[in-house]
C-alpha cells in the first residue's frame, strides 16, 4: 500500500521503548470475549513536547482546547480518522499507526506551565480526541493519569472520549472533578456485535464492557454519554436504535453520532478492510458513502464532514433523534462544565468579572 511515510522519525529528542505484551484495557475481562488478540510488539517513542494544549478553530467541533497524550493508537480501529496524521512523522497510517507510538512523558509538566501563564483563560479541555488517552500503553505509562492529577489540582474542566475500560482506574479523580462540575465522559459505542467489534476495532474493550464503563461512571456521579461514531452504511447503521437503548439502560444521559470519515490514506485502508471482511457488500457500502459525500469518498467541508448530506444522511439523523428522544436522552450537545472554579495552587480562584 502506498503511503506518505514508512520510516521512524530519527530526531534526537525521541527515546525508543519496545514492549511485547498482550493489551490489557478490559476487553478480555468480559466473559463473552474469549478471542483476545495475540501479543503484539509495540514500539513506543518518547517525545519531549514544548507545548501540550492544542487550540481548535474548527466551527463544527465542540471544544476550543484539547490534549492528546499519545500519537498513534494500539486499538487498531480500521476507521480511525487520525491515521493519516502518522505520515507526518515518517510512519505509515496503516500498521505503524497501531504499533509505533509516540508518547509525551512530559505532558503533565508542560500542562502545568501553560496553566500557570498569567494570560491563560480556562475553557474545557478535551482529552484524547485524535487517539484514545486510555489505549493499552497508558496502563504502564500513566501519562493520562498525570494530566488528570494536574487538572484536578487546578480545578480545570475536562471532557474525555474513550472506548477503553482502563478509564475506570482513574475513577477517583474523575468523580472528584465531576462533583465540582468539572468533568464529563463520552464512551465511543460503535456496535453491540462482538464479531464486528473484533474485526473493526480489534484491541478495544468489548461492547458489554463499555456498557459496564458507562454504568460505573454514572453511578460514581460522572456525567456520561455515548458517541456512535462512526456510523457506517450497511455495516452498523442498523444498530442505531439498539445501541441507544442499551446505552440509556446503562446510565448514559447524552448521545451523538458521527458519520464515517475517510480522509487521505484512510480511504484505501478502509476499502481494503471492506473487501476482506465484507466482499459481497463492499461496493454497495462505498456507493452509499459516495452518495453521502457528493460523489466522493470524503469531503472536508465544515458542517458536512461529520454528518454527510442527502436523503440517507437525513434518514440517519431522523432515526437517531427520534430514538434518543424516546429513550429520554438530553440533547446531543456537550455537558456544560464550570470554568469559574479554576484556581492555581497557592493562588486565588479565577475572577470572571
Amino acid at each position: 500500500m502506498k503511503t506518505r511515510g514508512t520510516d521512524l522519525n530519527p530526531h534526537n529528542r525521541f527515546r525508543t521503548i519496545v514492549t511485547d505484551r498482550q493489551p490489557d484495557d478490559g476487553w478480555h475481562h468480559d466473559p463473552s470475549d474469549d478471542h483476545c488478540p495475540d501479543s503484539i510488539a509495540t514500539e513506543v517513542v518518547d517525545e519531549q513536547v514544548k507545548t501540550i494544549i492544542s487550540r481548535n478553530r474548527s466551527p463544527d467541533v465542540p471544544f476550543e482546547q484539547s490534549i492528546n497524550p499519545y500519537r498513534g493508537c494500539e486499538h487498531g480501529c480500521v476507521y480511525c480518522f487520525a491515521r493519516p496524521s502518522h505520515a507526518y512523522w515518517d510512519m505509515s497510517p496503516g500498521l505503524d499507526f497501531e504499533t509505533r507510538l509516540i508518547a509525551k512523558p512530559n505532558a503533565a509538566e508542560q500542562l502545568r506551565r501553560e496553566l500557570d501563564k498569567s494570560g491563560y483563560h480556562p475553557t474545557p479541555i478535551a482529552l484524547g480526541v485524535n487517539t484514545d488517552a486510555y489505549q493499552p500503553v497508558e496502563k504502564q505509562r500513566r501519562i493520562t493519569r498525570e494530566i488528570l492529577e494536574v487538572l484536578t489540582e487546578y480545578r480545570h474542566p475536562v471532557s474525555i472520549i474513550t472506548k477503553s475500560a482502563l478509564i475506570l482506574r482513574d475513577l477517583d479523580l474523575l468523580s472528584e472533578l465531576a462533583a465540582q462540575g468539572l468533568c464529563s465522559v463520552r464512551v465511543s459505542l460503535t456496535t453491540l456485535d462482538n464479531a464486528l467489534k473484533r474485526s473493526m476495532e480489534p484491541r478495544t474493550s468489548a461492547p458489554a464492557t463499555r456498557l459496564r464503563v458507562i454504568r460505573e461512571l454514572s453511578e460514581a456521579g460522572v456525567p456520561t454519554g455515548i458517541i456512535m461514531g462512526p456510523v457506517i452504511p450497511f455495516i452498523n447503521d442498523q444498530e442505531i436504535e439498539s445501541i441507544l437503548t442499551a446505552a440509556r439502560s446503562a446510565g448514559a444521559t447524552r448521545a451523538s453520532w458521527i458519520l464515517l470519515r475517510l480522509p487521505l490514506e484512510l480511504d484505501e485502508l478502509f476499502q481494503d478492510w471492506l473487501k476482506r471482511h465484507y466482499p459481497q457488500r463492499a461496493d454497495h457500502v462505498m456507493n452509499r458513502i459516495r452518495d453521502l459525500r457528493g460523489g466522493q469518498s470524503y469531503q472536508s467541508r465544515f458542517g458536512e464532514r461529520m454528518t454527510g448530506t442527502g436523503p440517507y444522511a437525513d434518514l440517519i439523523r431522523q432515526r437517531f433523534k427520534r430514538k434518543a428522544r424516546a429513550e429520554g436522552f438530553l440533547n446531543d450537545g456537550m455537558e456544560p462544565l464550570r470554568i469559574d472554579r479554576f484556581q492555581r495552587p497557592g493562588g486565588h480562584q479565577l475572577s470572571l468579572l
